[in-house]
């Protein structure tokens, strides 16, 4: 009751808690009413919307210049339109190739996992999938023979804008079976879950374990962990570029709640953007968020919703839920009052 009444606090911008809280009740209500996460091979158009999406954004982060429908027609007609190099393609197929592993690593519904959530072979695997179209063409002109997609770095890294060192490069086995071990204990059941993750991901950066390609590797890592848990991917926009790197210098200095917000927001948002408008139907209670439509949109939702003009009843997390149906019987009674 107290989360709750948490939750039903009043308008403006979420607290951490909150927000943390919200993302509990709807994994919940993903996994015990609308059967958890679809597996790509059932639901193959919900996937690849994620897929172009995470694609394009999380490479754009990384100074990637291919907008979004030359990401799309690369990946679906193997068309390399657009006046980009060589390497931008590259950088694109790659990461593209380790994020659909990282979609097929869903669990059915239902299933207890065997062994453990992640292991370090996972992670070489990534980041080799990820790295290794570019290294083939362009390698890092720095690189030993040793230092291969998928291979830990040789060399050391320069302190970062914010003064943290990644550690020396002897140091990164030990480092990396360290930060394998937390995140095989991460508990998603537990209220702190998301700054648990967010410090976990903080750590992965920290390290540095790779020569290049950290912060493409570091995001597929995060998705990994939260598919094989049953949460949505994370996909973190261009637009909050600037706020993600704030965010992990904050986390670097102890203090994750900032990215723990940010990443919840972004599993969030992948949750009613994609995985609930194609799994709930037309009768299920849903999040106003997720049967919003460009041309009503989820504040007018809830405005409808407070006023008693669309049907709907507050959620365990004291926000309002609606069905696609009483959202079409909304629409129509709309438009012949005008």
């Amino acid at each position: 009751m107290k989360n709750e009444q948490l939750a039903i606090r009043g308008r403006g911008r979420p607290s951490h808690q909150e927000l943390y809280h919200r993302l509990s009740v709807q994994i919940r209500e993903v996994r015990d009413r609308m059967g958890g996460l679809p597996r790509p091979v059932e639901a193959n158009t919900v996937w690849k919307g994620i897929w172009h999406r995470e694609v394009h954004h999380s490479t754009a982060i990384e100074d990637n210049t291919l907008i979004q429908r030359e990401v799309e027609r690369l990946l679906e007609e193997g068309l390399a339109v657009g006046n980009r190099s060589l390497r931008e393609y590259l950088e694109v197929k790659g990461y593209a190739d380790a994020a659909e592993w990282v979609y097929g690593q869903v669990a059915p519904s239902g299933h207890a996992r065997t062994g453990p959530l992640i292991t370090l072979a996972d992670v070489r695997m990534i980041h080799h999938k990820a790295v290794a179209p570019v290294w083939e063409v362009v390698p890092h002109p720095d690189a030993t023979d040793r230092e291969r997609p998928g291979a830990y770095r040789e060399h050391e890294i320069k302190p970062f804008p914010d003064g943290m060192t990644p550690p020396s490069w002897p140091l990164v086995p030990g480092e990396m079976t360290t930060w394998a071990e937390e995140a095989n204990s991460l508990d998603s059941d537990t209220v702190t879950f998301p700054e648990h993750l967010a410090a976990l991901h903080c750590r992965f950066e920290q390290i540095h374990p790779f020569l290049d390609g950290n912060g493409r590797a570091g995001r597929l890592v995060l998705n990994l962990i939260l598919v094989r848990l049953g949460y949505p991917p994370a996909i973190i926009y261009k637009r909050d570029r600037d706020r993600y790197i704030r965010a992990l210098r904050r986390a670097d200095a102890g203090e994750p709640g900032t990215l723990a917000a940010l990443i919840t927001r972004a599993i969030l948002d992948t949750l009613y953007q994609h995985v609930i408008p194609a799994v709930a139907g037309p009768a299920r209670l849903v999040p106003l968020a997720a049967l919003a439509t460009p041309d009503l949109k989820a504040p007018a939702l809830r405005a409808a919703a407070t006023r008693g003009r669309l049907q709907a009843t507050r959620g365990p997390d004291g926000r309002w839920r609606s069905s696609r149906g009483w959202v079409e019987e909304y629409r129509a009674s709309r438009w012949a009052r005008t």
